[in-house]
């Protein structure tokens, strides 16, 4: 029998799914937290603002995209209403949308760092997190680690990472490598 996937895709997912309702302050929420990112560019010739690809990325796998190449079709298909919500600027020349390329996203997950990007999503999902109603105010966590299968370091060492969970909402409130 496999081993389950190390990706916090489907988690988050199933956090979503339990609060479906999305108020109009969350879209602009989660464009303020991946704009916390710090983008690796320089800032001569940047034609898309680094939060608003990581949006479009993260929407197309939530949609199902699977590969790098997949997020560019989506993105490439994306409907006009989500292009605006996410903060894309149409061409102020041509009657489209600028969007970026497969290989503009390709190269900016590269090079972003991703436990900034995963503490950002972590704060956005935070903020999500409904509010718990008790004097206490007490949380239990459960810290659990596991090996990436698949992936090494230099020299072969494995990849380990720590995550730590709250039970009553099932949020990952960090993970560390």
């Amino acid at each position: 029998m496999p081993a389950d996937a190390s990706s916090l895709i489907l988690p988050a997912l199933d956090q979503l799914r339990e609060h479906p309702e999305v108020v109009p302050d969350e879209v602009p929420g989660l464009l303020d937290r991946l704009a916390e990112v710090p983008d690796p560019r320089d800032p001569r010739g940047v034609r898309h603002r680094l939060a608003v690809v990581l949006a479009l990325t993260a929407c197309a796998v939530l949609a199902g995209a699977t590969s790098l190449l997949a997020v560019g079709e989506w993105i490439a298909d994306a409907p006009a209403h989500v292009l605006e919500q996410v903060g894309v600027h149409p061409d102020p020349l041509l009657p489209k949308w600028v969007l970026p390329a497969e290989t503009t996203v390709r190269r900016l997950l590269a090079r972003i760092d991703g436990d900034a990007l995963d503490l950002a999503v972590g704060r956005w999902l935070a903020d999500r997190r409904p509010r718990a109603a008790g004097a206490a105010g007490l949380r239990s966590l459960a810290v659990d680690g596991k090996s990436l299968r698949g992936a090494a370091k230099a020299r072969g060492r494995k990849i380990h990472l720590l995550a730590a969970l709250e039970h009553t909402t099932g949020l990952v409130l960090a993970q560390l490598q």
